[in-house]
């Protein structure tokens, strides 16, 4: 039976409504929020899966048709995700994931349809409340209600899921997410803003994100199914007690070690003779499978048991460091001589690569989504290949771990970037991960800072990024933050939260956790000594390279940009691109467009015209073609043209490439010339008057009015024009 609920949030009409579409679902709503529409289910397969980890998935499915869009390509219909529609999952996915028992084996699947948006209404933010809602009304076992609220801000006030425009004026574009209780989620771009700023931000989004989640639970309470209890991945109580008194002693001193091949070989030492000791006590059970998966999973938790007591009870890391100290920091740049600016950024045992590649402004890249932006000239791709962790593994296209981590450095740095008219590039930057200890995203902002400075790119202010960390303790409220996780810290600990930012201020922050939520104590804490972290690591890429360089790689594409009369636009263009191919091979020398030294040369709309070579001269080459071809001619100036054809009743006479006029034969000279054969011929210069267009937009040429009057003639001259103006005041008189 079809139900609907209202509810005015800040304006603005959400929509719930359930029991029409998608019955067969454990559970499924249909969010209305403005014109956006979502449909939200979710499915929990009935049997349980011999898996070590909860098997949850969260998929976000655009649907052109949203936006009124057909798909690009020969297939024209949807096919993998677009990276927007990845990051929106594992927006959903992060604050979700842990209001589950983690001990659950069966597979539940999250699908989030999107069927039509409003770009004033998010529908991440509508995707986000319905997946919550659909798992809260089902009978799945669901610890929410969960709700998210894009914060933006203009001036000093802070604003609720801005709309397109307001976000054109907002300093902050943050997605927080949480429960009636705490924050669970972090998510933000922004120019630069204060510690004080950014915990404000987040405490104002999660007082709205309070009535989102009452909301749900007056949903909830009306039509909610009871929940199902399923089981859960237990260990038997005699393989704990029997693997803890076994291995303890030799996990706690492996995971002392400083080194991180070392502890990681030596925790793995311990489990394998725990696994060998213990194969050989069930040698004779019928029941061994089952029972060394225990021995696995309990020898797991002592690792990770231990991490956690060091560090809460004896405030002790595994690599000895002090709870707010950095790891050892390395970097240079100039690594690679050919490309247009590289870096390399060590800390600890996370070592990034970055280099710095600069385009034309056509080479920006092209999106094919639900936004309102089709293209976009700054781009961060980051790489985490296996060996990077000395591991052999899968190589292939970008997960979702690689795309969202690049998508966080992106975020990071762009709010630096300097606009595209001070400086008109494409610019990538690549970040390759050689080594990874933890962290390696936040190494990608420092390496890539580094190589765009080394570049030449104009950036407002360097930015560096350290990655914080929260232990709590199991037996008391106690809990500890980290400076600079590693990946053991990260592994076992209960929050991952990312800050980069300049001196000034926050440019880009993430926060994940596997708790409930976290307190505004916890993040003001955090954000702190985050911001201290910061200052440190700032201060050291400051002493490799203090500020951009005012110059290019020899190998960058120089760049020139002026701008034209948009009409002209189709001039310079020519038929069927005919004088732009001219322009482009003459001014470079080459045969095709295609040729590798080749001029580039970009045209907008409003008559800005950019080009790009290596070489000035061509460059300067090619702006003087299009000049000429763009150049108005003044009526009364004169020129010297070249003669290209010669006719009986006068010649045509090029003024520059693309600019034509005819000199009758009358103005050829002062006297008759009955043959213009007679005394000109192709190729010859001559100076010319302009005498303006006719009504046809002929050019009309006087060589006659460059020379000399003849003696006596001006007399005459004179005589004839007094008697002109007699006639013209005796017809006035006669009016």
């Amino acid at each position: 039976m079809k139900k609907v609920y209202e509810m005015d949030f800040l304006g603005r009409k959400l929509t719930v409504e359930t029991g029409e579409l998608a019955k067969q679902a454990n559970g499924s709503v249909l969010v209305r929020y403005g014109d956006t529409v979502v449909l939200s289910v979710c499915v929990m397969g009935k049997n349980t899966i011999t898996s070590d980890f909860f098997p949850l998935t969260v998929l976000y499915q655009e649907k052109l048709y949203s936006v009124g869009k057909i798909p690009g390509g020969f297939i024209k219909r949807e096919s993998r995700p677009t990276d927007e529609a990845t990051l929106a999952a594992r927006i959903i996915d992060r604050p979700i994931r842990p209001m589950f028992d983690e001990r659950l084996r069966n597979e539940i699947q999250v699908v989030n349809t999107i069927l039509s948006v409003d770009q004033d209404n998010s529908p991440v933010m509508a995707a986000l409340f319905g997946s919550s809602l659909c798992l809260g009304i089902s009978n799945i076992p669901f610890d929410g209600p969960v709700s998210g609220v894009v914060v933006g801000k203009i001036g000093k006030e802070f604003i609720i899921n801005p709309t397109v425009k307001q976000m054109e004026e907002s300093t902050l574009n943050l997605t927080v997410a949480g429960t009636k209780d705490a924050i669970c989620m972090v998510e933000a771009g922004a120019q630069q803003l204060s510690e004080k700023d950014m915990l404000e931000a987040i405490m104002f989004g999660h007082e709205h994100i309070k009535k989102l989640c009452e909301f749900q639970q007056q949903i909830i309470d009306e039509i909610g199914r009871e929940k199902v209890v399923l089981p859960l991945a237990e260990v038997d109580e005699e393989v704990d007690k029997a693997v803890r008194n076994f291995a303890t002693k030799d996990m706690l001193a492996a995971i002392q070690i400083k080194d991180k091949l070392e502890k990681y070989a030596a925790i793995d030492e311990v489990k394998e003779r725990t696994i060998e000791n213990f194969t050989e006590v069930y040698a004779d059970d019928e029941e061994i499978e089952l029972k060394l998966k225990d021995v696995k999973k309990v020898v797991d938790l002592i690792e990770g048991e231990e991490v956690r007591r060091l560090i809460t009870e004896k405030k002790i890391r595994p690599d000895g460091r002090k709870m707010d100290e950095i790891r050892p920091l390395s970097g240079y740049i100039d690594l690679l001589p050919r490309t247009h600016g590289s870096a390399v950024f060590t800390r600890g045992e996370t070592q990034s690569l970055a280099t710095t590649t600069l385009g034309a402004l056509g080479e920006h890249q092209v999106l094919d989504g639900l936004g309102i932006e089709d293209m976009k000239r700054f781009m961060l791709h980051y790489n985490f290949p296996q060996f990077s962790v000395g591991e052999t593994g899968r190589y292939g296209a970008p997960g979702r771990r690689e795309i969202g981590h690049g998508a966080l450095g992106e975020r990071a740095l762009a709010q630096v970037m300097p606009s595209e008219e001070e400086f008109p590039y494409t610019v990538r930057v690549v970040s390759e991960i050689l080594e990874s200890n933890g962290s390696s995203s936040q190494a990608t902002i420092c390496a890539g800072c580094l190589s765009l400075m080394a570049a030449g790119v104009p950036i407002k202010a360097p930015v560096a990024g350290i990655a914080m960390g929260l232990i709590t303790s199991n037996t008391s409220k106690k809990y500890t933050i980290l400076t600079d996780i590693q990946g053991l810290e990260d592994h076992m600990g209960d929050m991952d939260f990312k800050v980069a930012g300049t001196k000034k201020g926050i440019t880009a922050l993430q926060m994940d956790i596997k708790i409930k939520g976290v307190t505004k104590n916890i993040l003001k804490e955090a954000l702190a000594q985050a911001k201290k972290a910061r200052m440190e690591i700032l201060d050291f890429m400051a002493g490799i390279i203090e500020e951009p360089r005012e110059y290019l790689s020899p190998y960058a594409p120089k760049v020139e940009m002026f701008y034209i009369k948009p009409e002209k636009i189709k001039d310079v263009i020519g038929r069927g691109g005919e004088m732009i191919t001219k322009i482009i091979l003459e001014a470079s020398g080459v045969n095709t467009v295609t040729d590798k030294d080749a001029v580039k040369v970009d045209l907008d709309d409003d008559g800005k015209v950019t080009i790009y070579h290596n070489s000035q001269e061509v460059i300067d080459r090619t702006r003087e073609m299009i000049e000429s071809v763009v150049k108005e001619v003044e009526d009364g100036a004169i020129y010297t043209g070249k003669i290209v054809k010669v006719e009986d009743f006068g010649c045509f006479v090029e003024l520059w490439p693309g600019c034509e006029g005819l000199c009758h034969v009358s103005q050829l000279a002062h006297e008759r010339i009955n043959k213009p054969s007679d005394l000109f011929k192709v190729g010859d210069e001559i100076r010319v008057k302009a005498l303006g267009f006719d009504n046809r937009g002929r050019l009309n040429l006087s060589r006659k009015d460059t020379l000399p009057i003849p003696a006596g003639k001006d007399i005459k001259e004179e005589k004839d024009s007094k008697k002109k103006d007699k006639k013209v005041k005796k017809d006035k008189k006669h009016e």
